[in-house]
Formats: C-alpha cells, structure tokens, sequence
C-alpha cells in the first residue's frame, strides 16, 4: 500500500474501503459498516487491550472510536458516506489492512 503523508492515495484507499470484515455476524466491505458496526468494533478493540503485544491495540481503538465520532457528527449512515479526506486521515491507523498487509 502506497501511503503519503496525508495517508494512502486513492487507489490504496479504495482497497482499504473494499476490504472485507466481519461484523459478528457476516463479512462485508469496509465502506458498508454502519455507525452501530464501528462503534461495536471500537468497543470490541478496546476490550481487548492490555499489557505487553496488546498494549498498541487500545491505539487502534481509539481510531475507531473517533471514526464512530466522525460518521455521527457526518450524519453517515455508513462508511462510505464520510468524506475521503476523513478516511484517509484515519485509514492506515484503523489497521482494516494490517501494517505490512498482513497479520501472519
């Protein structure tokens, strides 16, 4: 993934908004998660932080915790319905494509 300094071009983020995650339930595109879907993965997130090797998960919880916060204040019912500068500014660090593509 190519990424500036404003974070990844557009064709890096129109992979990161295809990519597919599961909300509990079923797997669907990045873009289509619901406010109700982020906010339930940034709880999820944040409860699975911890000490040690866990520790950097609660920094990725709080960038979906404020992805939530940007999609309420947006009135977006979905991710794709925020503005690419907001997901770009957030993308890499929300880890829906892991650092080095991959969490293996």
């Amino acid at each position: 993934m190519s990424a500036g300094a404003q974070g990844p071009d557009d064709a890096a983020l129109d992979r990161i908004l295809a990519e597919q995650i599961y909300t509990g339930e079923s797997y669907k595109p990045f873009a289509e998660m619901t406010l109700a879907e982020v906010e339930a993965r940034a709880e999820e997130l944040r409860g699975a932080a911890g000490f040690g090797p866990t520790q950097k998960v609660a920094s990725v919880a709080a960038v979906w915790k404020g992805l939530a916060e940007a999609m309420e204040r947006g009135s977006a019912a979905t991710v794709a319905e925020l503005d690419r500068e907001t997901l770009r500014s957030r993308a890499d660090r929300l880890w829906v494509v892991p650092p080095g593509g991959s969490f293996l």
